[in-house]
């Protein structure tokens, strides 16, 4: 049996220790030799065996490829960060000037310059702050501006955003009373009209997201409850800060703030496309009371998520804006050659039509035009449990690999997950 030190001296051993750390290594090893004392290698391998077992990362999160057609993955972590973004994090991890003025050497504002592109994309917001994500984002706006009195909602606004949280819950735990107006179907602006009073501190509306109430219907905009006395908050969820032409019907904050809206809040990690956190853009005053407020501490973001935030507002589009533009006929001739390449090597591949979807509660029963790689139903499992994991669907039977999520970068990969489960 070879000794432990020796393994560990083995090259592949080595670079992997200054990866992984010496401890997660040598456990490799340590397995490697259990494996030869129970007979199940022979003692020359102990070396490649451990190799075999090291994690592919440090951490328990595993790469993975989004195929499964729904732009903005919750499970999967919504958007994906652009290459721009990642190299600001790399370039953020070490010491930074968050929050120095390296000209004078003074205490600096903290994420200045992506607070000032945030403002930059959105002109009609005169300040803007970052939490960490868009639930704190309301939580902290009626925390400061409402705690001890009310604000007043729609019923049709009294949405659930995702694992069991209700709306009504968090902002009932600030401290501020909810008054509810209209019906679920029906809401006018003299529903708001009556129901406000002295101590109403703002008006509320919250894009349902992840769901549509069609027929008949009525909404009051923000540019119809502006003139009501009281500031207009409005949670666009999904975070869109300009209109789209794919997404009519979606909100946008700079829309929003144009027609009356005195606070926009809004999730970065979605249709912005940047990293996980919550947006607030408005008028100068509320913007610096939410931001000088004791719970904008607690609720503040690192130096890495504005890293990233800056590069995804002032670098190339995201690949969330790229998989929305993808055009479907070109994803169709990716999906030929790669249907066809794979069938030459014996899978049972072909290439089909698909609709995928926005994802992340943004523009819902909105489909986009896509194209697949159809693989039987039995390769979906082994295909997410793999070296290198893929997400797909199963529909109708068949395993279906949407190619509006993968980055065309990603296709030779894709196909050497897929012979790997096939055996080629």
């Amino acid at each position: 049996m070879p000794r432990t030190d020796v393994v560990l001296a083995d090259p592949r051993l080595a670079a992997a220790a200054a990866r992984l750390g010496q401890d997660t290594v040598k456990a490799a090893v340590r397995r490697a030799q259990e494996r030869a004392r129970d007979g199940a290698v022979p003692p020359e391998d102990v070396a490649d065996t451990a190799v075999a077992l090291l994690p592919a990362t440090s951490g328990g999160l595993r790469p993975v490829l989004n195929a499964t057609g729904v732009v903005l993955h919750t499970n999967l972590g919504r958007a994906p960060l652009s290459a721009a973004a990642r190299q600001a994090v790399q370039d953020a991890a070490g010491p930074t000037d968050v929050e120095l003025d390296l000209v004078t050497g003074v205490r600096a504002r903290r994420g200045r310059s992506a607070l000032r592109a945030l403002c930059d994309r959105v002109p009609a917001a005169a300040a803007a702050h970052v939490v960490n994500n868009g639930a704190a984002a309301l939580l902290l706006a009626a925390t400061a501006l409402a705690a001890g009195r009310e604000f007043v909602i729609s019923r049709g606004e009294m949405v659930e955003i995702g694992d069991g949280f209700r709306l009504p819950d968090l902002l009932v735990s600030t401290g501020a009373r909810l008054r509810e107006v209209g019906t679920t179907n029906r809401t006018t602006a003299a529903d708001y009209a009556a129901a406000i009073g002295p101590e109403t501190a703002f008006v509320l509306k919250v894009h349902p997201s992840n769901f549509r109430v069609t027929g008949f219907t009525r909404a009051a905009e923000a540019h119809e409850l502006a003139g009501l006395g009281v500031p207009v908050v409005v949670d666009i969820g999904s975070g869109l800060l300009a209109p789209h032409p794919l997404l009519p019907d979606e909100p946008d904050a700079q829309t929003q703030l144009r027609s009356g809206a005195s606070l926009v809040t809004a999730s970065g990690d979605k249709l912005l496309g940047g990293p996980q956190c919550g947006l607030l853009l408005g008028a100068e005053d509320i913007v610096r009371t939410l931001a000088r407020h004791p719970l904008a501490r607690a609720l503040r973001v690192d130096k890495l998520t504005l890293a990233a935030l800056e590069a995804t507002l002032t670098g190339p589009p995201s690949p969330t804006a790229a998989a929305l533009a993808a055009d479907a006929g070109r994803l169709r001739r990716r999906a030929d050659r790669l249907a066809a390449a794979l069938a030459a090597d014996g899978v049972d591949a072909r290439a089909v039509d698909s609709a995928a979807t926005v994802g992340g509660g943004g523009a819902p029963g909105v489909t986009l035009p896509s194209a697949a790689l159809s693989l039987p139903e039995a390769y979906a499992a082994p295909l997410r449990t793999g070296a290198d994991p893929v997400v797909g669907r199963l529909e109708a039977g068949r395993c279906l690999l949407d190619l509006r999520t993968v980055p065309p970068e990603d296709d030779e990969r894709l196909a050497t997950a897929v012979r790997r489960v096939a055996g080629r």
